[in-house]
């Protein structure tokens, strides 16, 4: 049993390894520009305008649309793990070229590169880790993937803090730009001994290598009850979609209300995540800190770099309650949280923006802590948690390339958008982006179904109103075997 575990413990510790780096990559990104945008290296060798400042911070976010289209076709006919493997080639690229860049083109062009890997990541990733991890663990699985955004900011925030020591060489953007590129090579180094996607090999009839890797990522032998349940669930479920002429692409993904109603609720996770007030603050914190009349670069990255921490620390609480409290009422908390918050924030800074009241100023950053760490404990861990959880597997890497596209097009929104609104209403700012989150709330309350406790296949049935599979439901068994076990170690 102990040997079980631990087999299945190292595969799944080893699945999310890998495929974090693309969070560990766009968090490093987003909080690389963040440090950078200050440092008056940066700023002296490109001449920055709000433009440009805004164009080199939403490159990534191009790069990902690009590619996102051709991501889900991609990794439907060749498989997710070599998906994951070609991105971290793209996010090594583009970290260089971005470190060695001679001028804006140069660095927009090796940003964008990096945002193709992203892109194809993400896709890929989110649709790897959900099919391949074990079901009772699948949750966490799903929101550590974007908990560790935390872990990226906190890099880049390090990083760059003991490299701006290099001032005023141009290095001091240059080695935060190059270690961009590290996270990816562990990727290439563990990606020959991981599985691919069960579901992926069950679509393509590879039926017994299907079984091996619910074995193994359960820590279970092939002959194992509930093993032998999930096999059967994945693999009738897969024979009815195919029965039923349910292809993969584009045009699956709205055939139907059922599917229609999937990829509204995946969608719905982009803006909830890209346009409540986070990557406001990740990639114009500067900004923000100035406004709140905190104007020492030094001082500003230290910041950074606690709320990094802080907010590595609240994303994994928030995972592991995932299961317990259910993904709706952790959604409706975090950004029930963010709402308030980023009132306060804009009221604080409306009344302690001119820096004269240092207990007001600190109570303005305390604010954005509070703000972030709410952000933190649902809607990181949600990101890739709760879109391929409601998507089937016949749309599922077509709904995560739509999410993706989505997701970066609010990014973009947010880079080109709040440097100008910052300049023309400051504060206001904050007031307008916490209306629309009420108006996000009451879209969840209403309309988010609940997931928790239940496989892939059994999610289905809360859309298709029917289980595609005679198989007991693997929730029920494991329960039954936990029971027994229970019950014995009593004895």
């Amino acid at each position: 049993m102990l040997g079980h575990t631990l087999r299945m413990s190292l595969t799944t510790a080893l699945v999310v390894a890998v495929c974090i780096v693309d969070s560990v990559t766009i968090a490093y990104d987003g909080s690389l520009m963040g440090s950078i945008n200050v440092m008056p290296s940066y700023k002296a060798y490109f001449q920055l305008t709000t433009t440009t400042k805004a164009v080199n911070s939403a490159a990534t976010h191009m790069g990902s649309i690009l590619i996102a289209p051709f991501a889900a076709m991609y990794i439907d006919k060749r498989g997710r793990k070599e998906g994951i493997w070609i991105s971290a080639l793209l996010n090594i690229l583009g970290a260089i070229i971005g470190a060695a860049a001679q001028n804006v083109a140069m660095f927009i062009a090796g940003r964008m590169i990096v945002g193709l890997g992203c892109g194809l990541a993400q896709t890929s990733a989110s649709s790897y880790v959900s099919e391949t991890t074990a079901p009772k663990v699948r949750p966490f699985a799903l929101g550590m993937y974007y908990t560790c955004w935390a872990l990226g900011s906190f890099l880049a925030a390090g990083f760059s803090y003991g490299s701006k020591q290099l001032e005023p060489s141009d290095w001091a953007w240059r080695v935060p730009s190059l270690l961009q590129g590290f996270a990816p090579l562990l990727v290439l180094a563990l990606m020959p001994i991981l599985p691919e996607s069960p579901r992926w090999l069950a679509y393509n009839d590879r039926q017994e290598d299907c079984l091996k890797v619910i074995a193994r990522v359960n820590g279970t032998d092939v002959d194992d009850p509930t093993t032998q349940a999930q096999f059967q669930e994945i693999i009738d479920t897969i024979e009815y979609e195919k029965s039923q002429g349910k292809g993969l692409g584009f045009r699956q993904i709205v055939r139907n209300a059922p599917n229609r109603k999937r990829l509204y609720l995946a969608l719905s996770v982009a803006p909830l995540t890209m346009l409540t007030g986070s990557n406001v603050i990740t990639y114009y914190y500067g900004t923000m800190l100035s406004q709140a009349g905190i104007t020492s670069s030094t001082t500003q990255m230290e910041i950074n770099l606690v709320l990094s921490a802080w907010q590595f620390c609240i994303a994994i609480t928030g995972s592991l309650l995932a299961e317990k409290i259910g993904r709706r009422m952790l959604c409706l908390t975090s950004l029930g949280i963010c709402t308030v918050m980023f009132y306060v924030v804009g009221a604080m800074t409306s009344v302690f923006g001119d820096g004269h009241n240092t207990s007001g100023v600190y109570g303005t950053v305390a604010t954005v802590f509070f703000f972030l760490g709410g952000y933190s404990f649902g809607l990181t861990p949600l990101t890739n948690m709760y879109p391929p959880e409601v998507l089937s597997y016949n749309i599922r890497a077509t709904g995560m390339s739509l999410f993706v596209i989505l997701a970066k097009s609010c990014g973009i929104f947010v880079t080109m958008v709040f440097p100008y609104m910052f300049e023309a209403i400051g504060w206001k700012t904050y007031m307008v982006n916490a209306s629309w989150n009420v108006i996000f709330w009451i879209g969840v309350f209403f309309f988010w179904v609940e997931t928790k406790n239940k496989t892939l296949e059994e999610i289905d049935v809360l859309f298709d109103g029917v289980k595609h599979s005679d198989a007991p439901n693997l929730s029920k068994l494991m329960m039954e075997k936990e029971d027994v076990v229970t019950v014995e170690t009593r004895q």
